[in-house]
């Protein structure tokens, strides 16, 4: 079985009020619920805000860390979920399911090694 990466991108600004995050929320949970009921669940978690990050960049001898994301830009990424599955196919099946759950937040699906 191959593990798959389901990154899930949202724009930046506050988070959306309870009575439109609320729905969303539990529609994700009983997603959740099928995908560790079909045995492809290893593992999600939704993240910080971008500018709770710290980067670090090795430069030879000396180490830089700096707060804040690595990147600039309009959307971050704001969560994830890593499943485990047979085929591609079956990725992009829970990946759909997803991105109708979480629409119209982008959810990018990429392969571990």
């Amino acid at each position: 079985m191959k593990q798959y990466l389901l990154s899930i991108y949202q724009p930046d600004g506050p988070a959306p009020e309870p009575e439109v995050l609320e729905p969303i929320l539990r529609e994700l949970d009983a997603l959740n619920n099928e995908i560790r009921a079909a045995g492809a669940w290893v593992f999600a978690a939704g993240l910080q805000p971008p500018e709770t990050a710290t980067v670090l960049q090795a430069k030879g001898d000396d180490l830089l860390v700096t707060d804040g994301p690595f990147t600039e830009g309009k959307e971050h990424l704001g969560g994830f979920t890593v499943i485990q599955v047979e085929t591609e196919d079956e990725a992009l099946e829970w990946s759909r399911r997803l991105a109708r759950v979480l629409s119209p937040l982008h959810v990018e699906v990429r392969p571990f090694g």
